[in-house]
C-alpha cells in the first residue's frame, strides 16, 4: 500500500536523523525555531502518529489530546523506540477503517465536533504533517547540527519533487 510505504519511508528518515544527531544538539533550543528544539519537533510529529494509533483502536481520533511526552523529545533512544513502534503499527494496517475525527477550533471553548473520516485519510494527513515538520526541522538542523547530511527529499512533498523533476528539463 503506497500510503503505508510512504509513512514508513518518512519514519525511516526520522530514524536516520535521530541516529545522526548528537544528544546535546537534539535538545538544544534553536533560535531559528523560536526556541524549540529538534527533539520537540520530532516529538510533535510522532505524537500525531500515536494519536492515529490510539484513535484507530477507539474509533475516534483527536490530535489535540497529545501527551506531549518530554522523554520523546529529550531521550534519543525513547524517540527511536517510538519511531519503531509507529512503523510496526503502520506496517500492520492492511485494510481501511471508518473513523471519526474529533476537533475543536474555538479558542474559548472545549466544544468539539465529530467528522467522518477513515484510517487511510488520516494516515495521509499524518504523512503531510510529518513532511511539513521535517521541512521545519531541516532549517533547525542547518543551524544546530549542520554536520548532518540529510537526503534531498527530507521534508519535501512528493508533489514538489515531481514538479521539480518535470521542470528541470525545460530549456535544455
Amino acid at each position: 500500500m503506497q500510503l503505508a510505504e510512504t509513512a514508513i519511508k518518512i519514519l525511516g528518515q526520522l530514524q536516520d536523523f535521530v541516529l545522526s544527531v548528537k544528544d546535546d544538539d537534539f535538545v538544544a533550543p534553536s533560535e531559528i525555531l523560536s526556541g524549540a528544539s529538534l527533539g520537540q519537533h520530532l516529538r510533535h510529529t510522532l505524537e500525531f502518529f500515536i494519536c492515529l494509533e490510539n484513535g484507530t483502536a477507539k474509533g475516534v481520533i483527536n490530535y489535540d489530546q497529545r501527551i506531549h511526552d518530554k522523554l520523546i523529545e529529550t531521550d534519543k533512544y525513547i524517540a527511536l523506540d517510538t519511531i519503531q513502534k509507529i512503523s510496526d503499527f503502520v506496517s500492520n494496517q492492511q485494510i481501511d477503517k471508518s473513523l471519526k475525527l474529533e476537533v475543536g477550533y474555538s479558542s474559548n471553548s472545549e466544544d468539539c465536533i465529530l467528522i467522518e473520516t477513515n484510517f487511510w485519510r488520516e494516515l495521509s494527513y499524518n504523512i503531510e504533517h510529518a513532511v511539513h515538520h521535517m521541512a521545519i526541522m531541516k532549517i533547525g538542523i542547518k543551524q544546530v547540527a549542520n554536520y548532518i547530511v540529510l537526503p534531498s527529499d527530507f521534508g519535501v512533498a512528493a508533489s514538489t519533487i515531481r514538479y521539480k523533476e518535470s521542470t528541470s528539463f525545460v530549456g535544455k
